[in-house]
């Protein structure tokens, strides 16, 4: 793994490029994305334990996980003022040490596609212990919120077409009333 980063670097935790509630929930904070590589903390705390009061494998795993994904969306287009979404494809990880205390989690991009970010990360306790190291392969995306825009807008415009069509061959539109007990169509009892 790269050296800690920079002093200049940490000027206190950034705010997430898209809100994911979850990464919210589990209070990771982002303390650096840029130049493919990431930094992410956490305070652990009572919520975060496993029985043996260490934190549970789940969130080392996602600390890992965020932090390569934060890595790979550094390393963007033209135009783009961060990098595309990213969806975790695969990812492994080993376990070293019980985490404890307040954890850094460094993750960095290792090689980038077209569509494809290849990524490791490792997650530090309070005494910058290796506790966990991780790689994975993240799909480039759209972001999910443009694609189902992207998709109503494609709906909409069918479902207008559609009623055109429709329109010209209802019995209304040759002059005759709807039958009293039939409801309109695409309406719900």
């Amino acid at each position: 793994m790269p050296n800690p980063m920079p002093r200049r670097m940490r000027q206190g935790p950034l705010h997430f490029p898209a809100r994911i509630p979850f990464v919210e929930e589990m209070g990771l904070e982002l303390w650096h994305a840029g130049d493919g590589t990431s930094e992410l903390r956490v305070d652990l705390d009572e919520a975060h334990l496993n029985s043996w009061e260490v934190a549970h494998g789940g969130v080392l795993m996602t600390l890992l996980d965020v932090a390569m994904a934060q890595a790979a969306r550094t390393m963007h287009r033209d135009g783009e003022k961060f990098g595309p979404s990213v969806a975790t494809i695969e990812m492994k990880t080993t376990f070293m040490h019980p985490a404890e205390g307040p954890l850094k989690a460094r993750g960095k991009l290792l090689h980038r596609t077209p569509s494809l970010a290849f990524c490791e990360a490792s997650v530090f306790d309070g005494e910058n212990r290796m506790c966990a190291h991780g790689t994975g392969t993240f799909k480039y995306l759209r972001a999910l919120g443009q694609r189902r825009s992207h998709e109503r807008s494609h709906e909409a415009s069918a479902a207008a077409q559609a009623t055109s069509t429709t329109a010209a061959t209802a019995p209304e539109a040759a002059g005759a009333a709807p039958a009293a007990d039939t409801p309109p169509t695409g309406s719900r009892p």
